[in-house]
């Protein structure tokens, strides 16, 4: 067990089975939707883009999936189970009564949560005779994630990596480039997509539903290769889960329960990997846990957004899918916290929002820096900018506990570390670090 700031979890105790939320939702998730007839999209539809397997995956009503010895063996070998660990010198600064743990999933060897879907995704791809893999990424710790899955599988892989990160993440280029993936900034000149955005605005800074267009089309266009995502679809999440199903275990160690659940939501993956296993108590076993889900005021799906249908890309090449979203059109400015740049939210994610079980918040880009700067002072981690929104959250809800005197027990995931981001957090010590409010621009032209 070790110290009980830091809780490892045995190797022979890593979950062997992944959890699918869609069974136990308080309503029956509605189906993405064929854009032309608008009626359920078939299976065999998605099995032209996704690997087979993932398909069934996605519309599983299993309560519960069983994880291939080989994927498990990869796991730990990626640094599985990952620490629990609670930030006391957190705690000792904020002078708060709260407790506070993380979940981080840092230690792999791309630094994020990512590699436990890319391991999954990579294996059932290299298992049905799949060549090659097509991603998209923002900044870069799936499209890392993916490339180093493929490494392991022997696929090859290709990625449209948003423009905005492309330039401003070098490092994370280069480390998908090291594992073997071909990595193009998008929009593109690859895609037919690609080159109808450049030839209206040659320095558009992409973003992830441009990227995802651009994928699709490439896959669309080619023999033996298939799309892999990163986040949104329940197959996704459900690989995701294996965070929340160790969280468990080691709470359940140091016989502690979480009166607050925290993580940050682009596309909900980690959201969803940490949460799920614990929402599963209050949808079946009715206990009250909070849920706490942290954005970018810059791309406010969650806290702005409509729920309806809509594209899950720029371009309106995948299916209609019910979710919160900004508009498949929307123009994502380019903050440093790139994997949140997604104008949409997981359906399960969505649907639990709608329904109350999940609270939405939204913050600026500085005060998310100025969280991470003192949690790295006091705890040592550098936190990516992504998951620098949930320690944001974490931190308020420690003060305000401290206000009423209440002695909260807050779980967040640290689903990163920014060791790769040093760029952002040097803008913001030299004070040129912008904060974006949302802005709609004009893409209408786009097909």
């Amino acid at each position: 067990m070790g110290l009980k700031h830091r809780v490892r979890l045995p190797i022979d105790e890593i979950p062997r089975k992944w959890y699918n939320i869609v069974p136990d939702l308080p309503e029956k998730l509605p189906p993405m939707l064929d854009p032309l007839t608008k009626r359920p999209i078939p299976r065999e539809a998605l099995e032209r883009i996704f690997v087979r397997e993932l398909v069934r995956q996605e519309f599983s009503e299993e309560r519960f999936i069983s994880i291939p010895d080989e994927v498990l063996e990869a796991y730990i070998r990626m640094g599985r189970p990952t620490p629990l660990i609670r930030a006391r010198r957190l705690e000792e600064y904020l002078r708060t009564p709260a407790k506070i743990y993380y979940k981080f999933e840092g230690v792999s060897p791309t630094g994020s949560h990512k590699v436990n879907t890319a391991i999954a995704q990579a294996y059932y791809a290299h298992k049905e005779g799949v060549e090659r893999l097509v991603t998209e990424t923002s900044a870069g710790q799936w499209g890392s994630a993916l490339a180093l899955a493929c490494a392991v599988f022997n696929l090859k892989l290709t990625v449209y990596m948003t423009r905005a990160s492309y330039y401003q993440k070098p490092y994370r280029r280069v480390l998908m480039q090291l594992y073997g993936a071909e990595v193009l900034p998008s929009p593109s000149n690859r895609t037919k997509f690609g080159r109808s955005i450049l030839e209206r605005h040659p320095e558009h800074p992409g973003s992830l539903g441009i990227a995802i267009s651009e994928a699709i089309e490439d896959v669309m266009e080619s023999t033996n290769s298939r799309y892999s995502l990163g986040s949104v679809l329940n197959h996704v999440l459900l690989h995701q889960t294996i965070i929340g199903l160790e969280a468990k275990k080691q709470m359940e160690l140091i016989d502690e329960k979480p009166d607050v659940i925290i993580a940050c939501v682009g596309g909900g993956s980690n959201f969803a990997g940490l949460a799920y296993p614990f929402m599963k108590d209050r949808l079946v076993h009715g206990e009250y846990i909070e849920f706490i889900a942290a954005e970018p005021k810059a791309c406010p799906s969650l806290t702005k957004g409509e729920y309806r249908y809509d594209f899950g890309d720029t371009a309106g090449l995948t299916p209609l899918i019910k979710m919160f979203t900004v508009g498949h059109k929307y123009q994502v400015p380019p903050i440093h916290a790139a994997g949140l740049r997604y104008h949409g939210a997981a359906p399960t994610l969505s649907l639990l929002l709608k329904r109350g079980y999940i609270k939405a918040i939204a913050y600026y880009q500085n005060e998310v820096f100025q969280a991470a700067s003192l949690f790295t002072r006091v705890e040592g981690i550098v936190p990516a900018p992504e998951s620098a929104h949930a320690v944001k959250a974490a931190i308020d809800i420690a003060l305000k506990a401290k206000e009423k005197g209440e002695e909260k027990v807050i779980l967040f995931n640290l689903s990163g570390h920014g060791l790769l981001d040093l760029k952002g957090y040097e803008e913001f010590l030299e004070g040129k670090l912008p904060d974006y409010e949302p802005v709609t621009i004009d893409l209408s032209y786009l097909p």
